[in-house]
C-alpha cells in the first residue's frame, strides 16, 4: 500500500504528448496565435497541475505520509523542469533538433 505515489508516473508520460501532437499538426511559419497549439498547452498545463495535486490529495486522504508527498512534489519539480528544458533546447527547427531522432 506504499505505492500510491507511483501513479504520478502516468502524468510524466502523458505531459509531452499534447504538445508533440500539436507541433506535428501546426507549422511554425504563422506568427499569429494558433488554437491547436494553445489547446495543447492548456492540456499540458492541466496534466502538470494534476501531477502536483494527486500527491496532495493522497496525503489529505491519509493514503501516504506528508513526507512522501513532499518527496513526490520535489520529484515532480525536477522531472517537469527536465521535460521543459528538453523542449526548450531541442524544440527549435534547426540542425540540432530532437525530431531527427
Amino acid at each position: 500500500s506504499q505505492y500510491w505515489p507511483l501513479f504520478v508516473l502516468f502524468f510524466y508520460i502523458l505531459s509531452p504528448i499534447p504538445y508533440c501532437i500539436a507541433r506535428r499538426l501546426v507549422d511554425d511559419t504563422d506568427a499569429a496565435s494558433n488554437a491547436c497549439k494553445e489547446l495543447a498547452i492548456f492540456l499540458t498545463t492541466g496534466i502538470v497541475v494534476s501531477a502536483f495535486g494527486l500527491p496532495i490529495v493522497f496525503a489529505r486522504a491519509e493514503l501516504i505520509y506528508w513526507g512522501a508527498c513532499a518527496l513526490v512534489l520535489t520529484g515532480n519539480t525536477v522531472i517537469f523542469a527536465t521535460i521543459l528544458g528538453f523542449f526548450l533546447v531541442f524544440g527549435s527547427n534547426d540542425d540540432f533538433s530532437w525530431q531527427q531522432w
